[in-house]
């Protein structure tokens, strides 16, 4: 398992998930299975809606779990698909990893400024780092 923990400069949600998509994107024109999970369901729908708008010339194929298609990148606010996880992109600010982290191959977590949102993200490090894994930080600047 990897865990990448992308630190952004800004506080602003709508800066998270527009990093969540270009990785979802590199991700999936990669060829790899991506599963984007967040505990608050609005949240994941303005990301739901923001994966179709965010690039002018790029298409991510993705649906909701349990929507009786597979997709190469799902969306959850509980539970995971079946079978191989290649990426885990993590949007949920709680302060311990998604239950079914560890299945995953590469785990992305998405950090902004919000003091809160880094505390949670520093819970996440350390519980990563519990599962044998050493995280890797990567600070992104505002464009």
């Amino acid at each position: 398992m990897r865990a990448d923990f992308y630190l952004l400069e800004e506080t602003a949600p709508a800066a998270r998930l527009k990093v969540a998509c270009r990785i979802a994107e590199k991700a999936y024109l990669a060829g790899q299975r991506v599963l984007v999970w967040h505990t608050e369901r609005e949240e994941l729908a303005r990301f739901d809606e923001l994966l179709w708008t965010f690039a002018d010339t790029s298409f991510v194929p993705h649906e909701w779990l349990g929507a009786g298609r597979d997709a190469p990148v799902l969306l959850s606010a509980g539970g995971a698909p079946d079978g191989p996880l290649e990426v885990l992109i993590n949007l949920a600010n709680a302060p311990e990893p998604p239950p079914f982290a560890a299945a995953a191959e590469r785990i992305a977590e998405i950090l902004d400024a919000d003091p809160a949102v880094r505390e949670a993200g520093r819970a996440r490090f350390r519980a990563y780092r519990q599962l044998g894994c050493e995280p890797a930080t990567h600070p992104l600047r505002a464009p």
